[in-house]
């Protein structure tokens, strides 16, 4: 005991001679470069690395590293091997004091310089950063999941620059302001937080940026991914964060006040604050009459309905409330269940599951393939089912519409979480019948009650009731009718619109 309070000491005296003689404490963290550049140090942290190439050009005393694979070579060759090959050592000195070239102060910014597609130019003790970035990147086309008839066809790429144009090109404005952070210790993905100044909330956007700081994890791969991290209720099942892979669709929330995120390496970006009845609208919606959008708006609220609630009601009615069938639809139903050995509860997880597992398969195959599997095993195992009296033929009728409802949504982040309370109400109308379902339906009413959206309510224009907002919710009333943007959004510049006809 007596040594262990002598080293004590003897360790604290240590660390203050240091401190008292001005020495710093020595460090082995190797994540810190805080030495000046050097070429033998960049090679030796960046060795086993077989896309590194290095290429030395000794008749100027110069050394080039950089990653062939992040890198466009005819960048590279045009604005920086070729300049350079055509000096004399003597020039090279101030050849380099152009603008494109930026002298790196440590091994740190030299690192993170090669690893962000930059090329590395080591001369005289000194190394500069040239931007030569250009990976191979998809094109531009159109979004598989978010398809619209009329209006823009184009969608998101994996390329974040390429993100920012397509948004660029469609707010041209001084006041799109874009913030650039940095999320994940090992991936260290760029991640791009858009707003439009004097529009958008500052406090949404300094709590976005907090949020987006705190991150503290390995590797950020896509925006679905990020967003799981800033939710404000994280083990809720539904979505608090819009995302879409249309820059038309993004291009509107920012002007409605809204804050936009984009992650790179991800074809989606995400909108904030939002609310549940936003993921039903569809920029289709505002491409055509304002009766058709309206229309379609209310025949995916009803949708909804019908899929959360139709197999669930089944399965309430047939187990306990034979009295709500009519009495010629009653026969009907006795005689399509007199084979089915099953408990209704049974008979519908059998067929929820047989659906489920349909569509994950034609998700999962080649096009052509996912839509043969799609139709024609719904087609066969519906029916064979029925005629083997595992089901019945009304409840194939309930499922295949509740599947059916289940694509009207236009968000599939939302329409995967609609589909999986499904189950839990079937199970409770199994369980308990009509009160069951009563039950389920407020729990979730409720739970919803409780979620918020950076801040602001989840259930917005209902709770708290915002009528003016319905007629963009509910309905996509005249453009002459749209008049102020979103309450949602807080913004301080409340009027979008200016029309008096």
């Amino acid at each position: 005991m007596n040594l262990g309070w002598h080293m004590n000491i003897i360790h604290r005296l240590f660390h203050w001679t240091l401190k008292k003689s001005g020495q710093a404490e020595p460090h082995t963290n190797k994540e810190e470069h805080n030495d000046m550049p050097s070429l033998n140090q960049t090679l030796n942290e960046f060795r086993d690395c077989a896309d590194l190439v290095h290429r030395s050009y000794a008749d100027i005393g110069i050394d080039l590293l950089y990653f062939g694979p992040l890198v466009n070579s005819d960048t590279l060759l045009g604005d920086v091997v070729n300049s350079l090959l055509g000096l004399q050592k003597e020039q090279v000195a101030r050849y380099l004091q152009q603008s494109q070239f930026h002298l790196a102060s440590n091994m740190k910014d030299v690192v993170k310089g090669i690893l962000a597609g930059q090329a590395a130019i080591f001369f005289k003790e000194q190394a500069y950063l040239a931007d030569v970035y250009g990976p191979p990147s998809r094109s531009v086309s159109i979004s598989e999941t978010e398809t619209v008839i009329t209006g823009p066809h184009d969608a998101f790429t994996e390329e974040a620059g390429v993100n920012l144009s397509l948004i660029r090109r469609r707010v041209k404005s001084s006041h799109l302001k874009v913030i650039k952070l940095s999320v994940g210790e090992v991936t260290k993905t760029d991640v791009y937080l858009l707003y439009i100044q004097d529009i958008a909330n500052e406090a949404y956007v300094e709590e976005a940026i907090l949020r987006i700081r705190n991150i503290e994890i390995d590797e950020v791969f896509d925006t679905n991914m990020l967003i799981q991290y800033i939710d404000d209720s994280p083990y809720s099942i539904f979505p608090q964060f819009h995302t879409s892979e249309r820059p038309d669709a993004i291009a509107s929330k920012l002007v409605a006040g809204r804050i936009v995120g984009i992650t790179d390496g991800s074809p989606s970006a995400f909108s904030a604050p939002t609310s549940f009845f936003e993921f039903f609208s569809s920029s289709d919606d505002y491409y055509q009459r304002w009766l058709i959008g309206t229309a379609t708006r209310l025949l995916r609220l009803l949708a909804f309905g019908i899929t959360i609630i139709f197999t669930a009601l089944y399965v309430s009615i047939t187990t306990y409330h034979y009295e709500m069938i009519p009495e010629n639809l009653l026969i009907t139903i006795a005689e399509s269940r007199s084979r089915v050995p099953f408990p209704p509860v049974y008979e519908a997880f059998l067929m929820e599951i047989t659906i489920e597992l349909l569509r994950e398969a034609g998700a999962r195959l080649p096009t052509k393939i996912g839509q043969t599997i799609g139709i024609v095993g719904g087609i066969v195992i519906g029916q064979a089912a029925v005629q083997a009296g595992l089901t019945s033929n009304i409840l194939i009728i309930a499922v295949a519409s509740s599947a059916i409802s289940s694509f009207v949504i236009p968000s599939y982040v939302m329409s995967a979480s609609i589909r999986l309370l499904r189950f839990g109400l079937i199970l409770l109308a199994g369980l308990a019948g009509n009160f069951g379902l009563a039950v389920g339906i407020a729990a979730i009413v409720v739970h919803m009650s409780g979620i918020t959206s950076l801040g602001t309510s989840y259930l917005t224009p209902v709770a708290p009731s915002q009528m003016k907002d319905w007629k963009d919710m509910f309905i996509r009333a005249p453009f002459n009718l749209l008049t102020a943007r979103p309450t949602q959004s807080n913004t301080p510049n409340k009027v979008r619109n200016k029309m008096r006809r």
